[in-house]
């Protein structure tokens, strides 16, 4: 595909997945016409060279690999990125009536732009659990498409400093998102339940919990004189995995001898702590897993891992000439100008010389641009799972990732031809 295809099915995956659950529903979608068999965590594992298996658990990560052969000499080629995204998540007893309006309570996730997400066309998504019929504990995906919810902006009358002084919302009174008319019968019983209920087709009384959160509805779009731009939620970093994902389903890449791992994982914004985050055992199990139903064990397994190498993909902070202060000055990166290698002396970051030597060559062998990024010494450095994977692992390994602008705001942007850059890389990472 062009580039401009490729960023189409991008917004249309990203449009497809207002959650990490959709997220990875998504991408077993797109799976299942190459043949990736689904495999059971609590099943034995019989896997055969050249075979195409998927692993997802809890719903929100994924783990997509396809069997090589001479696993201990070949090490497995591994590209991790993250499903989730940071916003606004729903309370477990949301409902506030306030003056005659209906007010859903949210908590923060991650760190958000908070100022983005007003004024915007909101719904939710995610995840609920219900009782079947039978009494047993089953979940659904939920997906409100229309706008359900709203952040009302204070008008500048009220607030007149807004524009000196910013906007600054105070997370727990002025974050509740309005979105009904409170009149008798709703207050009479579990509303925001019944609103679930009717959406899942189930009985109120069955509804037990929820995951849900808050989305844009308004799609992805190419903008700029060329269309050279295009903007959408979650470019952070669905983007990655969206790239990740193309480079791995090309068919040359799965008819390679190497055995090729995407690790797509949740809870990466709020530190990667839990059972399905890349500080959790999802990835060191699936690995080992891997190794065993190939015959793997012992010295030759630890041998695989030497021999392994992997590329933390996630966005990284393109140049906004609005702001030249934020930026270091010999390290800006420029929007449609290739992957980025991101650095940083703290190892915030997980590349180091070789590895960061490693990419620049992948990146000239497929013919793609590239540049490195550093941070500003005053200004702290965040972070991504590539450090803590790869010590885990003990797995040589880059952090990269294309440049955009906003990040973790509800709207962010990126150039198109840097997807397709970072797509012919990664093809020359797996098949190298």
């Amino acid at each position: 595909m062009k580039a401009q295809q490729q960023v189409e099915d991008l917004l249309a995956f990203i449009d497809d997945s207002p959650s990490a659950y959709h997220a990875v529903k998504s991408i077993v979608s797109r799976l299942k016409p190459f043949g990736f068999e689904y495999l059971d965590e609590k099943q034995k594992w019989q896997l055969k060279l050249g075979g195409r298996y998927y692993v997802v658990r809890d719903d929100s990560s994924i783990i997509f690999f396809k069997v090589g052969s001479a696993l201990a000499e070949t090490g497995y080629k591994i590209l991790g990125a993250h499903t989730d995204s940071p916003g606004l998540k729903i309370k477990p007893n949301p409902v506030n009536n306030a003056q005659g309006l209906l007010r859903l309570g949210v908590e923060v996730y991650g760190g958000p732009i908070l100022a983005t997400f007003t004024d915007r066309d909101l719904s939710l998504a995610g995840r609920v659990s219900y009782k079947t019929a039978e009494g047993q504990v089953d979940s659904k995906l939920v997906n409100f498409e229309q706008p359900l919810l709203r952040l009302p902006n204070l008008a500048i009358h009220m607030n007149r400093n807004v524009n000196e002084q910013g906007l600054k919302l105070d997370k727990q009174n002025e974050l509740p998102l309005i979105f009904a008319t409170s009149i008798e019968e709703q207050l009479a019983g579990d509303y925001f339940k019944a609103l679930l209920a009717k959406q899942m087709k189930v009985s109120v009384d069955a509804i037990l919990s929820w995951e849900l959160t808050v989305f844009d509805t308004q799609k992805g779009v190419f903008w700029g004189d060329k269309q050279q731009f295009y903007a959408n939620s979650q470019l952070d970093n669905l983007a990655s995995c969206h790239a990740g994902m193309q480079a791995l389903l090309d068919e040359d890449v799965l008819g390679s001898v190497s055995t090729q791992v995407c690790a797509f994982f949740d809870h990466e914004e709020i530190g990667s702590e839990s059972t399905k985050g890349a500080n959790g055992s999802f990835l060191p199990d699936i690995l080992r897993r891997i190794a065993l139903a190939t015959g793997i064990d012992g010295e030759d397994y630890h041998r695989a891992l030497a021999n392994s190498f992997m590329i933390s993909a996630d966005m990284a902070h393109a140049y906004q000439p609005n702001f030249p202060s934020a930026y270091e000055p010999e390290h800006k990166v420029t929007v449609n100008k290739g992957p980025v290698i991101k650095l940083n002396a703290n190892h915030r970051y997980a590349s180091e010389s070789i590895s960061d030597a490693h990419f620049m060559q992948w990146c000239e062998q497929a013919n793609v641009p590239y540049q490195k990024y550093s941070h500003r010494t005053d200004i702290p450095c965040g972070s991504t799972i590539g450090p803590m994977t790869s010590a885990k692992l003990g797995i040589r390994t880059v952090d990269v990732g294309n440049p955009m602008w906003a990040m973790h705001s509800i709207r962010e942007s990126a150039g198109v031809e840097d997807h397709i850059y970072m797509i012919r890389v990664l093809k020359q990472f797996f098949v190298n």
